[in-house]
């Protein structure tokens, strides 16, 4: 049988939430409409996917491999009704999405010179949906920093730059020259470590787990927390720079790898125009 997309929308918001109230708010359908939902999913897959009590919900194997993988069918499906969406369009339309700091105007203007009859939307995206602006059909490439979730995607290397620690105006460590990261030990990371990989290996941080969450979503966010002397974030030099203000400072960690942009693109879409538009953006930052 096939898997039913609705269905498959409701488990993953109850995947997520654990709670079947707060899902059904979130889907804003009654709560017995998505236990109904739930029960006809798991039936349809043999599979018991949640266990329910009175005071908690929780996911069984068979729900934690459902939920690895729904994300990107969902995902998959939405692109698809996208791109249909798009073919009934006069002008054709191509997406591409970029990272903070990043400019991607030269890549975008050789990309309209060579095709004057095509409309380039742009979107800045931010680190936690780089990959699923691209999955979902919102655009058809996407300018990411590395590490990204590698799944569903092709990616194509374009350039590196320096890693830099944003700290508040008047921080111990603002007039150095550069720091090494172990010299960032006793700070508060007020984002998510997955893109600070070398922050989990620093010795004598026993409270990382707690501490170290995702604490905003934009980097304009993440500076104000900065700017209150709530912690420090870790970001390219690039997108340090443009987001310039006098309560922040910038300095160089000198004993991490340089930050990665790679240009991102759906695995299963390898068109003439995506890699016209690879070549474009190799040739302008090689330049």
């Amino acid at each position: 049988m096939d898997i039913d997309l609705r269905k498959l929308r409701y488990f993953v918001a109850v995947a997520q939430e654990l709670h079947f109230r707060r899902a059904a708010e979130r889907l804003h359908i009654a709560q017995p409409v998505l236990s109904r939902q739930i029960r006809a999913l798991e039936s349809d897959l043999g599979a018991e996917l949640l266990r329910r009590d009175r005071r908690s919900t929780e996911l069984t194997e068979a729900g934690r491999r459902l939920l690895e993988d729904a994300p990107a069918l969902l995902a998959s499906a939405q692109a698809v009704r996208r791109r249909v969406a798009d073919a009934t369009r006069a002008v054709p339309r191509f997406g591409v999405a970029f990272m903070p700091g990043i400019t991607v105007t030269s890549a975008v203007r050789a990309l309209t010179a060579r095709h004057p009859d095509l409309t380039v939307d742009v979107m800045r995206t931010y680190w936690g949906e780089q990959a699923q602006v691209v999955l979902d059909g919102r655009v058809d490439v996407c300018f990411v920093r590395v590490p990204v979730d590698r799944r569903g995607l092709r990616l194509h290397p374009l350039f590196e730059e320096p890693r830099v620690a944003v700290l508040p105006a008047g921080h111990r460590l603002a007039g150095k020259p550069s720091v090494g990261i172990a010299d960032l030990a006793g700070e508060y990371l007020l984002q998510d470590p997955d893109a600070v990989p070398e922050w989990r290996d620093l010795p004598g941080r026993g409270d990382v787990p707690s501490r170290s969450r995702p604490r905003a979503a934009t980097v304009e966010e993440k500076l104000e927390y900065v700017a209150a002397r709530e912690g420090l974030v870790i970001l390219p030099l690039s997108a340090a720079a443009f987001y310039t203000r006098e309560d922040i400072v910038h300095v160089p960690v000198h004993d991490i790898p340089p930050g990665q942009v790679q240009l991102a693109w759906s695995a299963d879409r390898g068109t003439p125009l995506i890699a016209e538009f690879t070549a474009l953006a190799s040739a302008c930052y090689e330049g």
